[in-house]
């Protein structure tokens, strides 16, 4: 199906471009969100009439897009989950959680702004791109702990499962060395009484 675009659409076109897409994009997507219009002659004709407004509303709406960009670019939000031992978290961190992670911060956007291809199902800090505007984007850090003392070790550039692990393998390493050097020294003791 031909349509013409209403507005930049990623991977697609710019406003005013006349494309082919298979028609269940444009039915289900593209026509329904006002993105597009089917490239008829008579639309066509309505798109040059109202082309002036149509890219007037669009900058209007990239300013507006803008301005949360720059109020949530770079921010971090924390998420506490609960993670086994490895890192590994029962459960997962979708969009929905990221967005509503922002909204609670007072940032404006909305689930389907979250770019994020694959739900996060690991303790540390992930980027994450908000897809604002076609034209506009952010990245935010979201930093998945198991307390708020973790996420400020994160914060910091600690690997807390690393950590957690090596400190219980150091912990057992020295306990063996305790016992060791413990029986190590009775049999020393008694030795050199005899």
């Amino acid at each position: 199906m031909k349509v013409v675009l209403l507005e930049r659409v990623e991977n697609l076109g710019a406003i005013g471009d006349v494309v082919t897409v298979k028609d269940g994009f444009a039915r289900n997507f593209l026509l329904p969100r006002e993105k597009a219009l089917r490239a008829t002659s008579k639309n066509l004709e309505k798109f040059e009439l109202d082309r002036a407004a149509i890219e007037a509303r669009n900058d209007k709406n990239k300013a507006e897009a803008q301005k949360i960009a720059d109020k949530i670019d770079g921010q971090s939000y924390v998420m506490i989950r609960q993670a086994g031992e490895t890192g590994q978290l029962y459960g997962s961190v979708a969009g929905r959680d990221i967005a509503e992670a922002v909204q609670a911060e007072g940032g404006k956007v909305e689930r389907s702004q979250i770019a994020l291809n694959t739900a996060i199902k690991s303790l540390g800090v992930h980027e994450v791109v908000v897809r604002l505007h076609a034209e506009v984007s952010a990245t935010v850090k979201i930093n998945i702990a198991r307390s708020a003392e973790e996420a400020e070790r994160q914060a910091k550039g600690e690997d807390v499962i690393k950590t957690a692990y090596d400190e219980d393998r150091e912990a057992a390493a020295e306990q063996a060395r305790d016992m060791v050097e413990g029986g190590a020294g009775q049999q020393d003791g008694l030795g050199s009484e005899a």
